[in-house]
């Protein structure tokens, strides 16, 4: 890797451990705050049964086009204390937004040419982020980044990933006559009628007020008050996210959008041959994250914070 990394702490309640990436160039230099995804992700976007690496993979290629970046544990995983499933979809954003004041507070860093990006919830995190403030920062990176609400989401979800099971699992769902959409739409009423911060429903322990609150989020809102230039990537084949949010994205953003929709790539911002499917993500994290995603994404940052763009 180009530069170097130095230990950083997000401060409040609770401390947020992270990392902040330098390149090799001197400073002060622009820099981009990098947000995980959903569930218990560290910086590097690691999860203890799967090691996704989407926001180290960013960070060293920003550090090798010139840009530092910052890259923090949530709650409750890695080096930052506190319990990832009492935490709300509301409590993560505003982490992001103490990251970014920490950021923008760093000698090393140029506060006025900050870019805030996320992959999956990380994206709407920076969503809500830039509608909140989005003056404080040059532009936003919505990495597979949903434009539909919450429950609407995870209903399309359920219908993508339905058809892509194993064989015996669909059989055994006819046999039962369950239907994965409905299925998961009754999970979300029992979800609505908890009231605690942590709850079971379907025999699974979950972080309820997060689901709560995801629900219950449409981000087209915070999408409209987002007055600064905009990347939105997602693929062809994510079955989280569905590609043609990517026009919502480009009809609601108040300033400037670019869009990339790569056929082959997942979720994971890797590529996938054939059809698409849960079951090949353990195989695709073998590799990293897809070179054309991080081309698209260190050009663009570094033509948004006014750096020569990278050849």
């Amino acid at each position: 890797m180009t530069g170097r990394e130095l230990p950083v702490t997000v401060p409040g309640e609770p401390p947020l451990a992270g990392t902040l990436t330098l390149p090799g160039t001197a400073g002060p230099v622009p820099a981009v705050l990098l947000a995980p995804g959903s569930g218990p992700l560290d910086r590097d976007s690691d999860h203890r049964r799967m090691r996704f690496g989407v926001t180290r993979d960013l960070a060293h290629a920003l550090a090798a086009a010139g840009l530092a970046s910052l890259r923090y544990d949530k709650r409750g995983v890695g080096g930052s204390p506190g319990d990832w499933r009492r935490a709300g979809f509301t409590d993560n954003a505003d982490d992001l937004l103490r990251a970014l004041d920490t950021l923008a507070a760093r000698p090393e860093v140029d506060g006025d040419r900050i870019v805030l990006a996320g992959h999956s919830e990380g994206a709407l995190l920076a969503t809500t982020a830039a509608g909140t403030a989005g003056a404080r920062v040059a532009g936003v990176v919505l990495l597979a980044g949903s434009a539909t609400p919450g429950d609407a989401l995870l209903r399309w979800q359920a219908r993508q990933i339905a058809p892509t099971l194993p064989a015996p699992v669909r059989g055994l769902l006819r046999l039962l006559r369950t239907d994965l959409e409905r299925k998961v739409a009754a999970n979300h009423e029992r979800i609505r009628a908890t009231t605690g911060d942590v709850a079971r429903v379907g025999g699974v322990r979950l972080n309820a007020r997060w689901h709560r609150e995801f629900l219950a989020y449409d981000p087209r809102g915070d999408l409209s008050r987002i007055p600064v230039p905009v990347l939105a990537v997602t693929g062809g084949k994510d079955l989280q996210v569905p590609a043609a949010d990517l026009d919502t994205i480009a009809a609601t953003v108040a300033g400037p959008v670019t869009t990339l929709r790569p056929p082959d790539l997942t979720h994971t911002l890797r590529r996938q041959p054939g059809p698409a499917s849960l079951r090949a993500y353990r195989r695709e994290l073998r590799q990293p994250v897809d070179r054309e995603v991080l081309d698209a994404v260190t050009s663009w940052c570094r033509a948004v914070t006014g750096l020569v763009p990278a050849a």
